[in-house]
């Protein structure tokens, strides 16, 4: 047990004013100073040094039911984040230690010690915790392997390749034996990333034709995966490209996220009866009982470079609503960071 020799008394962090209808604006948030705390019992203080911002939080931003708790109007949001413990009140956690934990959106988080996770700055750089090593790396493994249940041969069609789970999903297909991997981005230059860069064996811009007729000159023999993250008419055409016992796993639609109407669905859902096709939706918090074996065998692809990846970076926390924003245009390649 130790304390910082001095602790912070204030700290910025950000809070949802009201819900946001259609596409969040700036005065539907505030970035507000706020007292800091010393650890209670159990519990550590964080200096957050960097901050996740995911598509996923739009949802939260709604008083929709959902899987996850919206957030609380008037109070602090909440998103992964990796920091450096400057006071702690908790066996087994020491001041210097680095760890994991949920309360981001701000600068200095108290964290119960079962709520924090510690990680290793010499094993992979802290950011990667967030991304790579982290919750995007579990969805892009948990869904592909488990989900999808993807077998060597396969040939995978990922939209929104190049985001931090797409690029993933697509790099582990290959290094497993997918027979082809394609994918979808909104951008020439990103579409040259996931070719050149993460080794996919064809990619397509959405913005330059009907994704139908590129997925299928893409795949000429269809596709036996789809790991979705965009919904809409790449969900659309992944139906129409699927081959006998195909199988989709729903991550995100992040196309319909800021709609006020509820968003057409595909027209061809029949086709699932002749392919004998599947569609399952999954959430990571599902599948944590992966994690040991996913970290096993992702963080040696990681370190030896077989897995690249990319991230976005942007600075200061009160940069962090813009980065969410740029998540949800599509801004980021890779995964979206904030560094404090």
């Amino acid at each position: 047990m130790s304390d910082a020799p001095t602790l912070p008394t204030a700290g910025r962090e950000w809070h949802l004013l009201s819900r946001p209808v259609g596409w969040p604006k700036p005065e539907d948030f505030a970035l507000v100073e706020a007292e800091v705390s010393a650890p209670g019992e159990g519990q550590v203080l964080v200096r957050n040094k960097y901050l996740s911002v995911d598509p996923y939080m739009r949802g939260r931003m709604s008083a929709a039911k959902s899987y996850v708790a919206p957030f609380e109007l008037g109070k602090v949001m909440q998103g992964g984040a990796v920091g450096e413990v400057v006071a702690s009140n908790a066996e087994g956690i020491a001041v210097g230690d680095h760890v994991l934990h949920f309360f981001g959106w701000r600068e200095y988080a108290v964290v119960a010690a079962e709520n924090a996770v510690k990680v290793d700055p010499g094993a992979a750089p802290l950011s990667a915790y967030l991304g790579v090593l982290g919750m995007t790396g579990l969805t892009a493994y948990a869904g592909l392997l488990r989900t999808a249940a993807f077998k060597e041969g396969d040939c995978v069609f990922v939209s929104g390749a190049a985001g931090a789970v797409g690029s993933q999903v697509g790099q582990i297909a290959k290094l497993k034996g997918a027979s082809r991997v394609i994918g979808s981005a909104g951008s020439d230059e990103k579409v040259k990333l996931l070719v050149e860069e993460y080794g996919f064996d064809a990619a397509f811009n959405y913005k330059n034709g009907p994704v139908g007729e590129q997925l299928r000159a893409a795949a000429p023999d269809g596709i036996d995966v789809y790991f979705d993250n965009v919904g809409g008419d790449h969900l659309e055409a992944a139906i129409g490209s699927l081959n006998r016992g195909g199988r989709i796993a729903v991550c995100g639609m992040i196309s319909v996220y800021n709609n006020t109407e509820p968003a057409p669905g595909p027209k061809n859902l029949a086709r699932l009866i002749q392919t004998r096709g599947r569609i399952e939706g999954f959430l990571v918090g599902d599948h944590y009982d992966l994690q040991p074996q996913f970290v096993q065998e992702v963080g040696p692809w990681v370190r030896s470079g077989e897995l690249k990846y990319r991230e976005t970076v942007v600075e200061g926390v009160e940069n962090t609503l813009e980065a969410f924003l740029g998540v949800l245009r599509g801004d980021n390649t890779g995964k979206m960071i904030v560094k404090l």
